[in-house]
């Protein structure tokens, strides 16, 4: 039996295409290893996110092929799609190179390789040209209670600074029953949340003409066995009336949103080219709140965009604190070629950067604890997701993780808990009576 090993860098999206490629490999009949182990083909989903992934993804492939000469050694993803040329003079030691399409035919590739003793296979392709959603299918994220479920693929928004639209293409929607049919398949496997996930996902639908976000929502509410849905992340112009009148009607919603922000600053939203308002953003956040008092709201923040002056990083510390996120993601900025943020004049010195880091970072442990303790002394429903010498954790609708004591075995069910304190990163309580 021929052995395979994985290894993914970046996102969420990136996880569930590199277990959508593990099942196939599974299904063709390798054995799946831990990457650090002796395997006949190693996988490496790389990221483009910065120039830090990339050079990340280039130090993990020439290690990789150490473990094994003999092996195949494959990258694929983003990084692989935007520099396929250039990987391959970098990193000698490739096999396969494949992007973000054709993912699923990577079992096929390898074996062609093998067979034609090939030097190298290249099977990147123009990603802008690709009009359908690749059909990848999975069973579990390494996790018994909440599966990603990927509805769309692509961006069309281009925001200045991001590379994301030219590596993965334009929008492209999975089709709703195919969606539906596999919550159906994982709610049979047990699991009790589905994560709809995509690298744009409220674009969802726009390309198919006969469905949208809000429609599939509704769908997958449906499903009997699934008692939680979430959203990867969605764009503050997704929160209109219409869709707080659909989320009225689906209670297996979770309560929790992570909505983009960037910046608190109208004027760098505008440098990067970001499609909504600094008021826009806040009457979004006002209708969840309203919706639901508990809401948590998450966010990503760069600092020190192209021009960010010391009175626009004063405006975003002022914006997050009237938000009172749940939790902020904070990123300085990283100029990435090919877009136009990194032919900017004023770029920020990266001293200034990191000093903004440390001071919006310092706010954000302040409003994530605050956000925690207002939780003390109510009951909230968890869904537990692990158990270990009579400690259960697991998180609550609005994403907040708790642990409690007890004996009993509550894995993969939801239970009342009252909460008894903040401790670290984590909520403690006791089983209700």
């Amino acid at each position: 039996m021929r052995k395979a090993a994985f290894y993914t860098l970046g996102c969420k999206v990136n996880q569930y295409d590199t277990e959508a490629v593990l099942e196939n490999f599974k299904a063709a009949g390798y054995e799946i290893v831990e990457f650090g182990e002796y395997a006949d083909v190693y996988v490496v989903n790389t990221c483009t996110v910065t120039h830090l992934s990339d050079r990340k993804c280039r130090q993990m492939l020439r290690k990789t092929k150490k473990i094994n000469p003999e092996s195949v050694l494959v990258a694929m993803g983003c990084y692989a799609q935007i520099a396929a040329d250039q990987i391959k003079e970098q990193v000698e030691e490739i096999d396969v190179i494949v992007g973000t399409n054709k993912r699923g035919q990577i079992v096929e590739l390898v074996d062609q390789f093998l067979e034609e003793r090939m030097d190298m296979l290249n099977v990147v392709d123009d990603i802008m040209a690709v009009e359908e959603f690749e059909e990848l299918k999975i069973s579990d994220m390494g996790e018994r209670t909440r599966v990603y479920i990927k509805v769309q693929e692509g961006c069309n928004n281009y925001c200045s600074y991001c590379i994301i639209p030219y590596v993965r293409g334009k929008i492209r929607s999975r089709k709703e029953e195919q969606v539906i049919d596999e919550v159906k398949r994982l709610a049979g496997l047990g699991f009790k949340e589905i994560v709809l996930t995509g690298i744009h996902v409220l674009a969802y639908g726009k390309d198919l003409g006969n469905t949208n976000l809000m429609q599939l929502l509704e769908r997958v509410h449906e499903v009997d066995g699934i008692e939680r849905i979430r959203m990867s992340s969605i764009e503050p112009i997704a929160v209109t009336e219409e869709f707080i009148e659909t989320l009225k009607r689906l209670p297996k919603v979770c309560h929790h949103f992570h909505l983009s922000l960037q910046s608190g600053s109208q004027t760098v939203l505008k440098r990067m080219n970001r499609k909504y308002t600094k008021e826009e953003y806040l009457e979004s956040v006002h209708r969840l709140q309203k919706l639901w008092p508990d809401v948590a709201l998450t966010t990503d923040i760069i600092v020190g965009f192209p021009g960010e002056t010391d009175e626009e990083f004063e405006e975003t510390l002022a914006f997050v604190k009237e938000v009172g996120f749940a939790q902020i993601h904070v990123f300085p900025f990283s100029p990435r070629e090919g877009t136009p943020a990194a032919k900017m004049k004023s770029q920020v010195e990266p001293g200034v950067k990191e000093k903004r880091a440390k001071t919006l970072g310092a706010l954000e442990k302040e409003l994530r604890h605050a956000y925690m303790a207002k939780h003390i002394g109510e009951t909230m429903e968890v869904l537990f997701e692990k158990a270990h010498d009579a400690i259960l954790t697991g998180h609550t609708s609005n994403y907040l993780r708790v642990k409690v004591q007890g004996q009993e075995n509550h894995e993969n069910t939801v239970q009342s808990v009252v909460i008894d304190a903040v401790e670290g990163e984590l909520l403690v309580g006791h089983l209700k009576k």
